[in-house]
């Protein structure tokens, strides 16, 4: 014989009540009663995160055009592809920001500033390499504080935060890799 436990929360809300309730604050878009996070520091930390991923589409870019010498060509491939992917941070952050009802601040004045990583070209190939990996570091750990911050809060901003994220290591690896074979040492301590 099966017994079935009570359940405290239901499954899923009464269906007159969703309708009712998705009829209500439609200028609200995508920002339902459900929703329990912050929105205007939500977009806030978004902000930030958008003038992040823009500086290192910029850095990248710069990278790829000014890189030099004998063995550059590999890296600046590289470097075009993390600008492309970085990118594409730009476009789904933005898009996020817009859906929780805020403008993506796309304004350069102030993008230093408002970023977490800094935009720094490096002098050779090896110094760019390093302020990328830096780059990254600094990506990685930010937008694991993200995820954890926005939780079962923002469910939707911390999956495409997780995204990012996966993107963000695969760039430092791929940085570390290059710092590897470029400076002709062993792997780098962990």
């Amino acid at each position: 014989m099966k017994t079935e436990k009570p359940n405290a929360t239901p499954f899923i809300s009464d269906v007159d009540q969703l309708r009712s309730r998705a009829r209500k604050s439609i200028e609200r878009a995508a920002v339902t009663p459900a929703y329990r996070g912050n929105v205007a520091q939500t977009i806030e930390i978004l902000q930030a995160v958008l003038a992040t991923e823009i500086v290192c589409v910029l850095r990248y870019t710069m990278n790829a055009i000014v890189a030099s010498g004998i063995s550059s060509d590999s890296v600046k491939k590289e470097f075009d592809e993390h600008a492309v992917e970085e990118q594409r941070h730009v476009r789904v952050v933005a898009e996020r920001i817009n859906q929780l009802g805020g403008t993506p601040n796309l304004n350069p004045e102030g993008l230093a500033t408002r970023s977490a990583s800094q935009y720094i070209v490096g002098a050779n190939l090896i110094e760019m390499i390093k302020e990328n990996l830096i780059a990254e570091r600094i990506a990685c750990e930010h937008y694991r504080e993200l995820i954890r911050f926005f939780g079962d809060d923002d469910s939707t901003t911390r999956v495409m935060m997780e995204g990012i994220l996966s993107k963000e290591e695969e760039h430092a690896n791929d940085m570390h890799d290059l710092l590897v074979a470029h400076e002709g040492t062993p792997m780098l301590p962990h």
